[in-house]
């Protein structure tokens, strides 16, 4: 593990490598305790370059010899790598070193998971495997042999020959380090096979450990599904003879893209109806197209360095969106998209960890795989496409992958070809990736003679990265509507560039209603004081539609939270007529009842002067949730009966959306029969979507114990349904309960805090408890701290990740400021703090 000695590295400073390298050869002899990693790889002098060190990156190795075109060498070893005297020519570097997979604990390199060998190389996990220059503008082809007694052995690219106790790989598209991929164990293959567009014969792999033969079926499907997207709708074919997955019980992050061979996190990719709800049907099916459709827009072409990383994932992000939207409901993915773009991404923006979508600094690369490189940078994408049209957006996109197939590219790059194709100067939009910050959209309206007026100003608040933010490019889609609902004039897309700016709109007999920001076209905070019950009403755009019922939702919440009001007559008569509209999608209407998150409401209160109160907060909502379940009585059972499916369980838009929308007036319907319902759906449910919905509602009922007790004797063997089990307690504890629920769970035999998947079931479950975390006796945050602290040296980057728990402590009262502030210390003062904690706590302290 590194040390909290921090470098800052800067975008500005960028040079690259003195060397190409040709070719790489690695062999491995694997040994739990003792692997020996040897590599032949040739380097030439880079043309290009002016610093010619030669300097390979190279951490927690053992180095057993060196040569350099046969001739033995004794390089400057340090902890972060070796440099060595090399000739000015091409020449042939060979190492062999050793390292320890089982006692590699940070998952990252080449480890152990349940007996399996493992890596994950993204972003600098290759310097832990063997001696080379760990960075992702170089690249090269790589041919790879495999020894060991594994039944399975598995690298990049395709198979070249394989015996008893060995297996040769070679990957023929050159890649950087980070894409490197090995794997090895007792696996078990879940076979498919695709033909592409152009006749080639793909040979399709799903490996996962044995006993979970029955999780691959919907995987393998997805798989395909997102190959045949990715040729209809963006021309990609696939690149290979074959492409492998493998399923892993211990993994940082979700899934990772390397070429040909994705080892993703067993939660993933395993799925059945028995174990999977409906919301992991679709995270599944979104993930397997996110990785699958990196093989171009992160493979083929890749970053130049890492501060360019929104370029493979803010567009591989804005595809697998397209892709959902396409495969489920348009209208209900962007609404998922933005209330976790609000909840995430907007949360970074307001607080210490606010940085641009290409920042122009970092002292630990890991700890810039945020919501805003992802999400955000999602959203610059979709603004370029709305703001040049879907046409020109595919062409320019074409145009991008026929120049710069097997190049490490750069924004400008990317920009480059929108602006070769278009004709367009997109020199103020490029703002999106420099500047920090959510920008806030002011709207006044006008109405003379016949002409309608609207003006906007934006104002984005200063941060430490941005402290003078510039005006940027706003596309800012909307429409008129007449007094009867109708659309007065259609959706058109203005564009915001200047710091105010007017648009007119002549010819209009009666003063309409404006839509605003249809289709949520820009990540910005809108101001605008609309007629939230009419558009409730009337407004064909979905997204503002559910935008309005979440504005009357909000106001209405905070006025209780500020005043003791009463929960919004209009909003509750509003949301009753849209929860009966039999014509809505059932998913839709379940949406609809969703109501804004605690933490977005202590942003809110925080943004407009106030000290948000999470208890406060956490009592209006429960007010608010009560006065649902008394507005929506008389249909509360008959719209849960119309939407109970009979049929066989199948995990697509149409069955998802009646479950989805049975489950939310099963919630109301506990609320007022204490239970009974819940009961017997859990009693009676087949599929894990029903039964975890009515265990959830059970918590806290008379019935509750003795729910979670027969879930965990059904489940107790299955890890990821008891990932589940231990995050609905936390979630679902009351607030003065939660942080005795989780240190209750972390005594839990089945409680291993070195997996990730289980520790943020647990701990992170605490996080995001709004008032169970911020409890006034600062329990949530001494608990969190004292894990944190242990998990450090075990696992940096997943600690590191969750310190992101602490960011918004600024926004809260004295009392718990100096509760968070003394726990930050504690972290930030104990020996041996991981670089990657170390970065994190240190910029959370300073806000």
């Amino acid at each position: 593990m590194r040390d909290a000695a921090p470098q800052t590295i800067y975008l500005k400073d960028y040079t690259p490598f003195g060397f190409t390298v040709e070719e790489v050869h690695l062999t491995f002899d694997l040994a739990p305790s003792a692997t020996r990693v040897t590599s032949r790889i040739k380097f030439a002098p880079n043309p290009d370059a002016t610093d010619k060190t030669f300097f390979l990156h190279g951490e927690e190795l053992t180095l057993r010899w060196a040569k350099i075109d046969g001739e033995t060498v004794e390089p400057t070893i340090t902890a972060e790598g070796l440099t060595c005297n090399v000739p000015n020519i091409p020449f042939v570097w060979e190492s062999e070193v050793q390292i320890d997979p089982a006692g590699n604990t940070a998952l990252e390199g080449l480890y152990r998971s349940s007996g399996m060998y493992c890596t994950q190389c993204e972003a600098e996990g290759f310097r832990k495997i063997t001696y080379y220059p760990d960075r992702p503008d170089v690249m090269s082809t790589f041919t790879v042999r495999i020894n060991g007694p594994e039944p399975v052995l598995l690298s990049n690219g395709n198979p070249v020959a394989s015996g008893k106790g060995w297996a040769e790989w070679h990957d023929p598209w050159p890649k950087p380090a980070y894409l490197f991929a090995l794997v090895a164990g007792e696996l078990i293959a879940h076979p498919g096979k695709f033909t592409t567009m152009n006749g080639r014969k793909v040979e399709l792999n799903l490996y996962v450990r044995p006993g979970d033969e029955h999780k691959c079926a919907f995987g393998m499907q997805a798989l395909k599904d997102s190959m045949v997207w990715d040729e209809k709708v963006y021309g990609r074919e696939y690149d290979l003879d074959i492409f492998n997955i493998v399923a892993v019980d211990d993994f940082n992050m979700g899934a990772m893209e390397n070429k040909g061979l994705n080892v993703f996190n067993s939660s993933a990719v395993l799925a059945s109806p028995e174990t999977s709800t409906d919301q992991n049907f679709e995270r599944i099916e979104a993930i397997i197209a996110h990785e699958y459709f990196h093989n171009w827009t992160g493979n083929r072409i890749t970053c130049r360095d890492w501060f360019q990383l929104c370029l493979k994932e803010g567009l591989t992000v804005y595809r697998d969106s397209q892709f959902t939207s396409d495969m489920r409901s348009a209208p209900v993915k962007r609404i998922s998209d933005v209330i976790d773009l609000r909840g995430r991404q907007f949360t970074e923006d307001q607080g210490p960890l606010a940085h641009p979508v290409r920042p122009e600094s970092f002292q630990e690369i890991n700890n810039f795989y945020t919501a805003t490189v992802y999400e955000k940078g999602a959203e610059v994408i979709g603004m370029l496409r709305t703001l040049v049209g879907a046409d020109a957006y595919s062409k320019a996109v074409d145009l991008y992958f026929d120049r710069h197939d097997g190049q490490a590219c750069t924004i400008e790059d990317w920009i480059q070809v929108f602006e070769d194709s278009t004709g367009r100067d997109l020199g103020q939009f490029k703002r999106w990736y420099s500047q920090a910050g959510t920008p806030h959209l002011k709207v006044t309206e006008s109405y003379e003679g016949d002409t309608y007026t609207l003006t906007f100003a934006q104002h984005t608040p200063p941060s430490a990265t941005t402290p003078d933010p510039k005006p940027q490019v706003i596309p800012v889609a909307m429409g008129l509507l007449a007094a009867d609902g109708s659309e007065a004039m259609g959706t058109q897309v203005l564009e915001i560039t200047k710091d105010t700016q007017s648009f007119s709109f002549p010819g209009q007999p009666a003063r309409p209603v404006p839509s605003i920001l249809r289709g949520f076209s820009a990540p910005v905070v809108l101001d605008h004081s609309a007629d939230h019950a009419f558009l409730l009403a009337h407004d064909t755009d979905p997204f503002n539609r559910w935008e309005s019922a979440r504005a009357l939702a909000k106001g209405s919440l905070m006025a209780t939270i500020r005043q003791g009001k009463a929960p919004d007559s209009a909003y509750l008569e509003g949301l009753t007529k849209v929860v009966a509209d039999d014509s809505l999608d059932p998913a839709y209407r379940a949406l609809m009842i969703g109501l804004p998150a605690q933490s977005e409401l202590a942003a809110s209160l925080h943004a407009e002067g106030d000290v948000p109160d999470p208890d406060a907060i956490h009592l209006a909502v429960d007010a608010m949730r009560e006065a649902q379940a008394e507005a929506l009585q008389d249909m509360l059972h008959p719209l849960y009966d119309a939407h109970q499916v009979t049929q066989d369980y199948v995990p697509d838009a149409a069955q998802s959306g009646k479950r989805a929308l049975g489950n939310a007036m099963l919630a109301l319907i506990t609320r007022r029969d204490g239970g009974a319902v819940a009961q017997a759906q859990y009693d009676t449910a087949t599929n894990m979507t029903q039964q975890l919905a009515a265990l959830g509602f059970l918590i806290g009922a008379e019935q509750g114990d003795a729910a979670l007790g027969a879930f965990e004797a059904q489940w107790k063997d299955d890890r990821l349904v008891m990932d589940k089990w231990f995050g609905l307690q936390v979630m679902k504890a009351k607030p003065d309960d939660a942080a005795d629920t989780a240190t209750a769970l972390t005594r839990h035999h089945d409680f291993n805090w070195k997996n990730p998947n289980r520790f943020r079931a647990t701990l992170g479950a605490l996080a995001m408890h709004h008032a169970g975390f911020h409890a006034k006796d600062g329990s949530g945050y001494a608990l969190l701290a004292d894990w944190l602290i242990k998990l450090d040296p075990v696992n940096p980057q997943t600690t590191a990740r969750m310190c992101s728990a602490f960011q918004t402590w600024r926004r809260y009262d004295a009392i718990r400021q100096t509760l968070i502030k003394a726990q930050l210390e504690r972290i930030a003062s104990t020996p041996g703090l991981s670089r990657d904690t170390a970065e994190m706590i240190g910029r959370i302290r300073e806000a």
